[in-house]
């Protein structure tokens, strides 16, 4: 486990080292940022689905993988419809990198250990999404569209951290 909580927290420090490189992204950064983010969620939540036996943790997985595609089918008509063309980015690499650590490390769990990695990890992770679009993407976006987008699904992560962490108390005691 603790192999995978330094992985976990390596992937933080590489997001926060990419949200400080770009500290003033573009609309076109941002577009990238949000649809990376999102699909890294989805990516996990169908490692959660298919590999946790917790009907918990298979739930919450589920959910991830619905309310993050929606917000990218969101995000992806906004982007459509304003002609911006999602650009690539330090934050978008950094987390399309940690994205697929973290799967890799979860690939290697099993039972137990698998959902308090992959809930320890989703805590952490909302953790950083919403202080990135606190401090970053709302702030640097441009448009209003984008900017009303990214404060419409803010409070969907803020649910999404307090069922984690709700999880995480409940994953705690077990072995």
């Amino acid at each position: 486990m603790k192999p995978l909580l330094a992985a976990a927290a390596a992937a933080t420090i590489a997001f926060f080292a990419g949200a400080a490189a770009a500290q003033s992204p573009n609309d076109a950064q941002i577009a990238s940022i949000v649809v990376t983010a999102n699909q890294v969620d989805i990516d996990a939540g169908k490692m959660a689905e298919s590999k946790s036996h917790n009907p918990e943790v298979k739930a919450f997985g589920k959910q991830m993988v619905t309310d993050h595609s929606g917000v990218n089918k969101q995000a992806v008509a906004l982007v459509t419809k304003l002609k911006v063309k999602p650009e690539d980015n330090p934050t978008s690499e950094s987390l399309k990198s940690g994205g697929a650590e973290n799967l890799k490390n979860l690939s290697k769990l099993s039972g137990a250990a698998f959902d308090r990695a992959y809930i320890d990890h989703e805590v952490a992770y909302h953790e950083q999404v919403l202080d990135a679009i606190d401090k970053t993407l709302i702030p640097s976006a441009q448009n209003a569209e984008l900017k009303n987008l990214l404060v419409s699904v803010r409070p969907a992560f803020v649910a999404h951290l307090d069922h984690a962490k709700h999880l995480q108390s409940t994953l705690a005691g077990k072995s």
